[in-house]
C-alpha cells in the first residue's frame, strides 16, 4: 500500500519542466503544508509535552531521540542543541541514529531496515521507566525506529511517535502519537521536503515547550543557556540587565560570581550569595519564578 508521503501529486508531475520561479513557488507551497500540518497537530503535541515534562522532572530521567535518515538527523540536531540553549545536561539528551554517527554526514539508507540494531541500542542505554523516547519517521513504519520504540515501551519508557502518515505503526504503538499529515510531496517521495520541515518545526516546539515547563525559561529568556563564546557572554549580561533591572557593572559582577549562569545571578542581584542562590533554586525545583515568590 502506497503511503501518502510516497504518493505522486498530479499537479507537479512535470515540475522539472516548470520555469525556475514556478518550480521554487511550487516547492514553497509544499513547505506551507508543513506549517499547516503542525498547526493541526498542536493538541497532540500538547499532550506529548505535558507527559514528557512530568517524566523529565526527575533528575535521573533522560530524553532519547530515535530516527533514520532525514528524521534521524532532525532528531539529532534537536538533541545536541538542548545543552547550549537550555543547560540541559548532555548525558540526559541522547539520540539513536540508524547506522550510527557516520550517518550524520553520509547517507546510509539501508540502516533503517535494521530492527535488531534498534532494539539493541535501546537495551545498551538501559532505557527505563524514567526515560522519554521520541521516535521520528515520515512513513511511520521505519523498522529501525519501530523496533527501538517497541523495546523502549517494553522497558517502561514514555514513548512519543511523530510521523506523517495516518494509521502508521509508529503512531499507533507510541504512548503519544503526533500525526503531521503533510500528504504528497511536491517532489514525489522526497520526505526531506514538507515532511522533514514539519518534523523540524514539531520537534522544536516540543523540546522548547518541555524546557519551559521544566523552568528553563524566565520572562521569555533562556536563563539556563551556556555562554560559551563572546557573543553569548554579552547576551548573558544583557539578559540579566533586562530581567533583574540592573546596570551592566552589577550584572557582570553577579555573573562572575555564578560562572556566568544567569538564573542564580538574578538572585545574587537581589542580595543573595551564590551559595544561597543555588540552595534557594534547589529548594524550588530550579524554578526561578517559584524561587522569587518564596523570597518575597
Amino acid at each position: 500500500m502506497t503511503t501518502s508521503t510516497e504518493t505522486a501529486s498530479q499537479a507537479y508531475r512535470d515540475i522539472e519542466r516548470f520555469s525556475t520561479l514556478d518550480m521554487l513557488g511550487a516547492m514553497l507551497t509544499g513547505q506551507r503544508a508543513a506549517v499547516d500540518a503542525v498547526t493541526a497537530a498542536l493538541p497532540a503535541l500538547e499532550q506529548a509535552v505535558e507527559a514528557a515534562a512530568q517524566r523529565l522532572a526527575n533528575s535521573d530521567s533522560r530524553l532519547i531521540y530515535v530516527g533514520a535518515g532525514t528524521s534521524g538527523r532532525v532528531a539529532m540536531l534537536d538533541a545536541v542543541e538542548l545543552y547550549p540553549t537550555f543547560g540541559w545536561p548532555e548525558e540526559r539528551s541522547l539520540f539513536l541514529l540508524a547506522g550510527g554517527s557516520i550517518s550524520v554526514a553520509e547517507a546510509r539508507e539501508s540502516a533503517e531496515d535494521d530492527e535488531v540494531a534498534g532494539r539493541n541500542e535501546i537495551d545498551a542505554l538501559a532505557c527505563g521507566p524514567l526515560d522519554v523516547v521520541v521516535g521520528l519517521a515520515a512513513s511511520g513504519s521505519t523498522p529501525y525506529t519501530l523496533a527501538a520504540m517497541e523495546a523502549a515501551k517494553a522497558r517502561g519508557a514514555l514513548t512519543i511517535g511523530i510521523a506523517n502518515n495516518p494509521g502508521s505503526g509508529l503512531l499507533e504503538k507510541a504512548d503519544c502519537g503526533v500525526l503531521l499529515e503533510t500528504g504528497a510531496e511536491v517532489l514525489a517521495g522526497s520526505t526531506r521536503m514538507a515532511a522533514g520541515t514539519s518534523q523540524k518545526i514539531a520537534i522544536n516546539l516540543f523540546s522548547t515547550a518541555v524546557m519551559m515547563r521544566l523552568g528553563k525559561v524566565y520572562r521569555g529568556r533562556m536563563v539556563d543557556m551556556k555562554p560559551s563564546n563572546k557573543k553569548l557572554v554579552r547576551r548573558a549580561v544583557e539578559m540579566l540587565m533586562q530581567v533583574a533591572g540592573c546596570d551592566e557593572a552589577t550584572a557582570r559582577a553577579a555573573l562572575e560570581q555564578t560562572d556566568f549562569h544567569v538564573k542564580p545571578a538574578v538572585l545574587v542581584v537581589r542580595g543573595l550569595s551564590p551559595e544561597e542562590a543555588r540552595a534557594a533554586l534547589d529548594r524550588n525545583s530550579d524554578d526561578l519564578h517559584r524561587t522569587i515568590a518564596t523570597l518575597g
